[in-house]
């Protein structure tokens, strides 16, 4: 019986996927067939001597020995067909791809520790990285990265390699999820991000492919699995929005905390060697850590339950006349804002702990007041904004409410554009206000430039503004999709577009999703951030599991995404 199921879901993937590789497949993402006149269609087909290729009359090409029930295949972006199969005597899965008129082992994977049932491919289509989908007999399933830019994902985390030789390596495991027992058979829709998986007297189960998002729905309950291609051939495919994705180009340690930890960065800048500028990044359990450029923690402070963090430099805060680096920071427990002070190595030490008035301290921004001093915009769950002048007097550190604002529900991310003399502020649920501020630097007249909708998703979370030679930009975080959108920071404040960040394979760098604060500089920071680098939260550490951490992304890379036709 087993021998006969795993025949009808070689049929069934062979009818849905369509078994003419070169070609574009039926049911996967975009795909070209190679430009080569010389070279007619071909195809694939497993059968019991192994893999066989074959031209678009029947003729065999070229054969591949092979023992496997288990395999699928797609056509890559560059227009490479390629198989992978799982070897039914070692158990290692094998990719084969088709090199002119030849089949050749181009990778090899241990196989994973537990009984596969089925695998599916899956070519992920916005950064075009090849994965896979290995579901076991029990219901534990693995994704897998096999792919990325720079060709087949070494066995070390970080590195990226193309293959000359068909070493075995251990696979790179994404994500662990719990799918169905005793799968019937599988099918990735690409451009959908759906993978599809039958299960025997209950129907089609559809999971979100995206390693980022986790989400399981039964689409067809009842469905025989014999009858899984006749229902995908029939249903519409509902392709998401195509968001471009910006390539990460390192991340930070693991914050100390577990869970829901990783909250919100802020950039410190060295004032005479860039590139040894410093990350604030807060722990809403432990403290405050400080991460250098390469992602290594230099420092930390267990100052408690900080939620978010900002800071300032070159604020003159008294009559002595001394430029101060500082950085603020939300202390849930005490509701009040710890005030830090940055030296010029970009160690980070604390000053003062200021009383807010506030019931539940949230969010803050900050800004260096017209007048001297710093501004310091805090806010509480229940919709208040208080606007903290700080200054120093005769050695101690006082904060003086200056102003108050209240917003109908809970908000949290927000930023003083000084340049511009506005506050932007986030309420969650709601959308993005602009806060003018006076000629004081006081809280003024408020304004809803962009409510939650189809562009910006609920929780509307961390900001910050860009000002270089292309103009101001404003970037949020959408935290409901796991986007960023862009908007013009000077009025009208149009939106420019949105987008993600993806993974770095190369680097062995997971995507960010469920993004809470971050941060952005336009200094030139050299090398890769010389035109300025973007910090975000990451509220998912995928590869590997573990607990959350910072993603830093080149601000070219924004641009690139944004400025594409």
């Amino acid at each position: 019986m087993r021998k006969t199921m795993q025949t009808m879901t070689m049929t069934m993937k062979t009818a849905a996927l369509c078994v003419a590789v070169m070609l574009a497949l039926g049911l996967g993402g975009p795909a070209r067939a190679a430009e080569d006149a010389a070279s007619p269609a071909t195809v694939l087909e497993l059968g019991k001597s192994g893999l066989r290729l074959l031209d678009g009359a029947g003729r065999p090409l070229d054969d591949f020995a092979v023992r496997a029930k288990r395999w699928d295949r797609r056509v890559l972006a560059d227009g490479r067909a390629v198989a992978l199969l799982q070897d039914a005597d070692s158990g290692a899965l094998r990719l084969i791809e088709v090199r002119g008129q030849q089949l050749r082992e181009r990778a090899r994977w241990t196989g994973p520790a537990f009984d596969v049932e089925a695998l599916c491919l899956h070519l992920e289509p916005r950064q075009q990285t090849l994965q896979v989908f290995l579901l076991g007999s029990d219901g534990l399933a693995e994704q897998w990265l096999l792919e990325g830019a720079s060709g087949v994902v070494a066995s070390k985390a970080g590195a990226g390699a193309k293959v000359s030789s068909p070493v075995e390596r251990p696979g790179q495991v994404l994500r662990q999820l719990a799918t169905v027992p005793d799968a019937k058979g599988c099918v990735v829709r690409d451009d959908e991000a759906t993978l599809y998986v039958a299960e025997s007297g209950v129907g089609l189960w559809a999971f979100n492919a995206d390693p980022e998002r986790a989400s399981r729905a039964l689409v067809a309950p009842g469905l025989a699995p014999q009858d899984m291609a006749l229902w995908l051939s029939a249903s519409a495919a509902k392709s998401p929005a195509v968001i471009p994705v910006a390539t990460p180009s390192a991340q930070t340690e693991p914050v100390h905390g577990g869970g829901d930890a990783a909250d919100d960065p802020a950039i410190w800048v060295h004032p005479t060697q860039p590139a040894r500028s410093r990350i604030l990044g807060t722990d809403k359990k432990r403290g405050l850590a400080v991460y250098d450029l390469q992602g290594r923690e230099t420092q930390f402070l267990p100052v408690g339950r900080v939620n978010n963090v900002d800071l300032r430099q070159r604020v003159r805060v008294d009559s002595a006349g001394r430029a101060w680096d500082l950085a603020v920071a939300t202390q849930r427990d005490r509701r009040s804002v710890v005030l830090f002070g940055i030296d010029g190595q970009g160690r980070v030490s604390t000053l003062a702990e200021l009383p807010t008035g506030l019931d539940e301290v949230y969010g803050i921004c900050s800004a260096r007041a017209p007048t001297g001093g710093l501004d310091v915009f805090v806010n509480d769950k229940d919709g208040r904004l208080v606007q903290l002048r700080v200054s120093r007097r005769g050695g101690a550190w006082i904060g003086q409410t200056v102003a108050s604002m209240k917003l109908d529900s809970q908000p949290e991310g927000c930023v003083a554009d000084e340049a511009g003399k506005q506050l932007f502020v986030g309420e969650e649920k709601r959308g993005l206000w602009r806060v003018a501020l006076d000629a004081e630097g006081r809280l003024g007249e408020s304004t809803l430039i962009l409510p939650v909708g189809e562009l910006l998703h609920a929780d509307v979370e961390g900001m910050a503004v860009h000002r270089g030679p292309r103009g101001a930009w404003l970037v949020v975080s959408a935290q409901g999709n796991d986007s960023y959108v862009v908007l013009d920071a000077d009025a009208p404040h149009a939106v420019k577009g949105r987008f993600r960040v993806g993974l770095n394979a190369a680097r062995g760098i997971d995507a960010a999703s469920e993004t809470d604060g971050l941060d952005v500089t336009s200094a030139s920071l050299g090398g890769e951030y010389g035109e300025g680098l973007l910090v975000v939260q990451d509220g998912h550490k995928r590869w590997p599991m573990g607990r959350q951490n910072f993603k830093l992304v080149p601000w070219s890379e924004v641009v690139r995404v944004m400025e594409r036709p």
